[in-house]
């Protein structure tokens, strides 16, 4: 007698939408060669047999290749989505009907069906939790303490994430390991730089249709994702000032060529402006009474708390949609404000996020970070640990590899000349 097959469970807006998924999700692998050999690898070596992975991420075509590769491996693996407004319907839809995985995202998602999603993810009693923003993992340990037990770690690739997962350690909640794979420097590097910087000013222009050039930008934060948002915005032919409250970071905006003033000056001279902080009211309300007629606000960082749109709904008289993911508040003073995405991740909720070759090697982290989990199950003291040396330095020969470069390597005198403290002048 043959056995019913197990049905399996999703949660996706229209499985119609898979073909287009799929043929998206092809397309983005053209540019993501590092995560297809670990693919490739996994699939031999099958390093995630037996083990169950919960993953929280944007639901993107760059995702699709991350959860493929985790199955490859062996991993009963997955997907919710880890932002309301990132979800590409097609690309969920294909990952269900084309490759077996299960996924709770719809774009659009209201709060409610977010953390519906979440105790999905935790109903699956995960060993390995793959977070963006770490709500999976701070869901764990504040509500079902009764499943750490089952827990082998956790990889968090967010700004975030990381603060959160900080804190965490820091009050001895924090229980088991997390791989800190936003510190990678295959990863802060390219995709907070490049991939944000691009993906953020498509967003804008996506949403607005303006031209870019002579404007005055507004960029809060230059870590590395305001570094590679001011880097673009400028290259467009904008205008940039940059806000900051590390002095560090603010003489290093100052030494590249940019404007640094506090906010409440800018909120005065910008067209638009873009918060990349991983912070809390950064815009409030005494700066938007402070900006021009028509000024546009969107947000980069994790989550929606950048832009304090409470104090903005306070203010205003009425507030209507304008465009797609563009809402205008009407204030009472009688000027507007134009916010992007409400708020939430512009390069997401507007556009279609990170290039895939960057995210291909932040995939590759995320990928290598859960197989050294496993790897190293019961050896690793709980803590934020990093990506290992080699395992980065692998992810970055293999994309210099597919994009056909080489480098050298050092000699034997060279080595030994590095190793030693004899040596001198």
């Amino acid at each position: 007698m043959t056995a019913t097959p197990v049905r399996l469970k999703y949660e996706v807006k229209d499985l119609a939408l898979a073909p287009m998924g799929k043929q998206r999700i092809e397309w983005a692998g053209r540019e993501m060669p590092v995560l297809a050999q670990i693919r490739d690898r996994f699939a031999k070596e099958q390093p995630f047999a037996g083990i169950k992975i919960s993953a929280c991420c944007h639901v993107t075509t760059e995702t699709a290749h991350l959860a493929i590769a985790l199955k490859a491996g062996g991993a009963d693996a997955i997907l919710i989505a880890s932002n309301p407004l990132s979800t590409q319907d097609d690309v969920a839809a294909s990952l269900v009907a084309d490759y077996g995985i299960p996924v709770y995202a719809v774009k659009g998602e209201d709060n409610d069906t977010y953390h519906r999603h979440v105790q999905i993810a935790l109903d699956h009693r995960p060993n390995i939790i793959i977070d963006d923003g770490c709500d999976v993992v701070a869901t764990l340990v504040q509500q079902r303490k009764h499943q750490l037990p089952d827990l082998i770690g956790t990889t968090e690739e967010t700004t975030t994430g990381i603060v959160r997962l900080r804190a965490m350690l820091r009050d001895g909640a924090l229980t088991f390991p997390a791989i800190n794979v936003n510190d990678a420097e295959t990863k802060h590097f390219f995709d907070n730089r490049y991939g944000t910087g691009q993906s953020t000013l498509d967003g804008i222009i996506r949403a607005t249709n303006i031209l870019l050039a002579g404007k005055t930008i507004v960029v809060a934060g230059y870590g590395w994702c305001g570094k590679g948002t001011s880097m673009r915005a400028r290259g467009m032919g904008a205008n940039v000032i940059v806000t900051e409250i590390n002095p560090v970071a603010a003489i290093e905006a100052v030494m590249d060529g940019f404007q640094v003033m506090p906010m409440d000056e800018a909120a005065k001279r910008g067209d638009i402006f873009v918060t990349v902080t991983g912070n809390k009211g950064v815009i409030r309300g005494e700066h938007f009474d402070s900006m021009k007629d028509g000024a546009i606000v969107c947000n980069s960082g994790h989550f929606d708390i950048e832009i304090d749109l409470e104090a903005l709904k306070g203010r205003a008289s009425e507030v209507k949609t304008v465009r797609t993911f563009t809402e205008e508040y009407k204030l009472k003073s009688g000027k507007s404000v134009i916010v992007l995405g409400e708020g939430r991740l512009v390069n997401l909720a507007a556009a279609e996020g990170h290039p895939s070759a960057v995210m291909d090697m932040s995939f590759a982290n995320q990928a290598m970070g859960a197989e050294y989990l496993v790897k190293n199950k019961g050896k690793l003291e709980p803590g934020v640990y990093s990506i290992p040396v080699e395992a980065d330095q692998e992810i970055a020969r293999l994309k210099l590899q597919a994009m056909g470069f080489t480098i050298d390597a050092l000699n034997a005198d060279q080595i030994q000349y590095v190793n030693s403290w004899t040596s001198g002048t």
